[in-house]
């Protein structure tokens, strides 16, 4: 008996079969469209390309919802439980973010952060000495996070699952999870973020370089900050450049993505030089002595590490900038580093975002770089026809390309942090601050957004 008369006369029961017959294999059965009918809908499925994400913030959303719109079948894998939601922070928004949501059919606009309107330098005596017109917008990760979630179709969405390994044939790949389950597919797309599970198998040489210097971040309500401190910070992203150090203060979205007066928020990011060897393990030492390797949660810091910033803060930072450190009771510290691949393609696997380059704050394009690299991988998808390896060899070239060139500003734009250059000289940006203040950003690379 052949397998589609076996179907016919099992009536209902070929609807567990075909889910999980491969798409080939569906296809050849000739008479599977006319015993589904009503539910032919499942061997349309079956035949699409089928693409596996590994990692379900946003850039496993923006790819995800992206391939879904030129016709994949996309599963996603999120090794977090908990909703990711409440683990983000702030962002900037750029115009090409909001052009990709609008692609996936989110209507996102510049209303949904504080708008910016100038970029300005300080003295420590408080007097603006340079400013120049230049619009953004800080929104809240949160705010572009949540509608990618809600408008990717729940069943297609695997959380708590964390990946093992990959494994590849020919034509398909396979990703094996520790709770012992496998999912095969045609593609493989790892958005699994900066330290990146599938990067570390097949790239494992690539690393993380330390970028020679810390952030202390931190948050106040503006109704906790002096008249003055609200006074310079409104509408504008302040800069004190003292030798060898970087401040940066705006006002962001509040704690619940508020934005009026009673919610929104002043935030600090302080880059320092620290030593990696002997610095570090220091900052990340607690009051009883134990050192917790490279980071220490903000409870944790000790009060003497605490005190000392905030004295060198009244000393070298405007009081209106100094009263954010001076006022914030539990600072974040971060160390920096950026890292650069130089493949992204294994095979049927692929590596975007974090996973493919990280690059420092400075550049303040996290979220839009993910949504570029997504947009990338879908335009070539769309120019190949799903010829797999084609588009694969089209994404690669052009996200690498922006991958590095977006490393190199960001590295770029740190070296007025550094004490000296290499060669033993400052850096000519410390005498051009509103040259600084228009390259700030990757402004060559993605656009502010206007503003209305």
């Amino acid at each position: 008996m052949v397998l589609d008369e076996w179907l016919a006369r099992r009536g209902n029961g070929y609807r567990v079969v075909l889910l999980f017959m491969e798409p080939e294999f569906v296809s050849s059965v000739p008479r599977c469209g006319q015993i589904l009918q009503s539910n032919a809908q499942i061997c349309q499925m079956s035949n699409k390309p089928h693409a596996i994400v590994i990692g379900g913030s946003v850039g496993g959303l923006f790819v995800a919802l992206l391939l879904r719109r030129i016709g994949w079948r996309v599963s996603v894998f999120e090794r977090a439980s908990d909703d990711l939601a409440s683990r983000g922070a702030g962002a900037g928004m750029s115009a090409e973010l909001f052009d990709v949501m609008r692609r996936i059919g989110i209507d996102l606009d510049p209303s949904i952060g504080v708008t910016i309107s100038s970029y300005a330098c300080v003295d420590e005596r408080g007097n603006i000495t340079h400013e120049i017109s230049r619009h953004s917008v800080n929104g809240a990760w949160a705010r572009v996070y949540r509608p990618l979630q809600q408008y990717f179709p729940a069943d297609s969405y695997h959380a708590g699952i964390s990946l093992e390994s990959v494994e590849q044939r020919k034509s398909t790949v396979t990703a094996k999870f520790s709770n012992g389950s496998a999912v095969q597919g045609d593609l493989l797309i790892a958005a699994d973020g900066s330290y990146s599970t599938v990067r570390q198998q097949f790239a494992p040489a690539t690393n993380h370089q330390y970028a020679g210097y810390v952030a202390w971040r931190g948050l106040l309500t503006e109704s906790e900050l002096p008249v003055e401190s609200h006074k310079i910070l409104k509408q504008r992203i302040v800069f004190s450049l003292p030798n060898g150090e970087l401040m940066l203060s705006m006002p962001v979205a509040g704690r619940h993505d508020g934005l009026d007066r009673e919610e929104r928020q002043n935030y600090f990011i302080w880059y320092r030089p620290v030593d990696f060897d002997t610095e570090l393990p220091a900052l990340c030492t607690d009051a009883t002595g134990h050192c917790h390797g490279i980071t220490i949660a903000p409870t944790l810091i000790r009060s003497e590490v605490i005190a000392e910033l905030r004295s060198t803060a009244a000393a070298i930072f405007a009081p209106q900038v100094a009263k954010l450190v001076e006022r914030v009771q539990l600072p974040l510290l971060q160390p920096i580093f950026d890292l650069e691949s130089r493949q992204l393609v294994f095979g049927r696997t692929v590596l975007i975002g974090d996973a493919a380059f990280v690059a420092r704050p400075h550049v303040a394009a996290g979220i839009t770089k993910a949504a570029l690299n997504a947009q990338m991988l879908a335009d070539s998808m769309q120019a190949t026809d799903n010829n797999i390896e084609a588009a694969l060899a089209k994404y690669e070239a052009t996200s690498l390309a922006f991958g590095s060139q977006m490393v190199s500003h960001a590295r770029y734009l740190g070296e007025y942090i550094d004490a000296k250059l290499d060669n033993g000289t400052l850096p000519a940006k410390r005498n051009e601050p509103e040259s600084y203040l228009r390259e700030y950003g990757a402004p060559h690379l993605v656009k502010d957004p206007i503003v209305f």
